[in-house]
C-alpha cells in the first residue's frame, strides 16, 4: 500500500484512542479529580461534573441506539429467493487471531454473525466462491498471526471445502479490504457478489468498495437495535454496553465522515 495509507492507517489508530467518548470522557474525570488538590479546583469540579454527567448519558441513554439505527437501517437484506452469488466476500473484524494462535483453536472475538451467515450463505450457495478478508490491524505489528488464518481455520472446522476459500491477509482496514481483495478475486463483469459484515458497518463498507470500482450486494449481520420504538427510549443496562455502543457507532460516523474527506468513499452516508 502507498505511504498515504500507511499514515492513514496509524493517525485513525491514534487519534481515535484519544477521541473515543469514553476514554475521553474518562480522562476529563481524571484530570478534574487532580485539579480539585490544586487552585483551580473550581475549574476540577466542573469538569468533573460534565465529565460524569457525560458518561451518564453515554452509558445509561439510548445514545447508541439512536447512533446506530440509521446505519443498521441504510441496506435491508436481499430477498429470500435472490439468484446464486457468484461469491460471498466476508470483512476481517470478527476472528481473535492472538487467541486462536495461542490456544491453537479459531476463537470469534466480536460480530459472530459475519462468520455464521457466511457458513450458512456458503452452504445455501454450494457453487459461491467464500472469499474473506483481514490481516493484523496490530498498531506496532506485535500480533504476528493475521486474522484470515484464524477464520480459515474456522471455515475448515465448520465443513467449507477449502477449495472454496480464497484469503485476503495483508489488510488493515476496510479501504485496504477492498482495494487488495479487489487484485486478488478480479472480479469481472456480471458477477454477483454479496458483501457480508456488521449492519452499522455496511454504508461506509459499501462506499469504498464502490469507490474501488467494485459493486458489491449489502448483506448485513450483527445488528445492534432491533428496530422498535421503545428502543429509542428506554435505557440501556449494563452501563459497560451503553459505553461500548456509543463508542463504536461514534467511531463509525466519524469514519464515514474521514473517508469521504479523504475520497475513500462515493457519499457521506452511502445508500442503495
Amino acid at each position: 500500500m502507498s505511504l498515504a495509507s500507511h499514515l492513514f492507517f496509524y493517525l485513525s489508530k491514534i487519534l481515535w484512542w484519544f477521541a473515543a467518548p469514553s476514554n475521553l470522557l474518562t480522562a476529563m474525570l481524571a484530570l478534574g479529580a487532580l485539579m480539585l488538590f490544586t487552585r483551580w479546583a473550581g475549574g476540577g469540579r466542573r469538569l468533573v461534573i460534565a465529565a460524569a454527567l457525560g458518561l451518564a448519558v453515554c452509558g445509561v441513554s439510548p445514545l447508541g441506539i439512536w447512533l446506530a439505527r440509521p446505519l443498521e437501517n441504510r441496506f435491508a437484506l436481499p430477498a429470500e429467493g435472490m439468484p446464486a452469488p457468484t461469491g460471498i466476500l466476508v470483512l476481517g473484524g470478527s476472528m481473535d487471531q492472538v487467541t486462536s494462535a495461542a490456544r491453537g483453536q479459531p476463537t470469534i472475538g466480536a460480530a459472530p454473525g459475519r462468520m455464521t451467515e457466511a457458513v450458512a450463505l456458503a452452504r445455501r450457495f454450494p457453487a459461491a466462491r467464500l472469499v474473506f478478508t483481514g490481516g493484523s490491524a496490530a498498531l506496532l505489528g506485535e500480533d504476528p498471526a493475521d486474522e484470515a488464518g484464524a477464520a480459515d481455520a474456522l471455515f475448515r472446522r465448520l465443513g467449507v471445502d477449502p477449495a472454496r476459500i480464497t484469503l485476503e491477509r495483508e489488510s488493515r482496514n476496510t479501504f485496504e479490504n477492498a482495494v487488495l481483495t479487489k487484485a486478488i478475486v478480479q472480479p469481472k463483469p456480471g458477477e454477483t457478489w454479496l458483501l457480508v459484515t456488521s449492519a452499522w458497518h455496511m454504508p461506509r463498507s459499501i462506499g469504498i468498495f464502490r469507490r474501488a470500482g467494485w459493486e458489491v450486494v449489502a448483506y448485513p449481520t450483527d445488528y445492534e437495535t432491533r428496530g422498535r420504538p421503545y428502543e429509542l427510549w428506554r435505557p440501556i443496562l449494563p452501563v459497560s454496553r451503553g459505553l461500548d455502543l456509543v463508542d463504536r457507532m461514534a467511531r463509525e460516523w466519524v469514519g464515514l465522515l474521514a473517508y469521504r474527506v479523504g475520497g475513500r468513499t462515493d457519499a457521506l452516508l452511502p445508500g442503495p
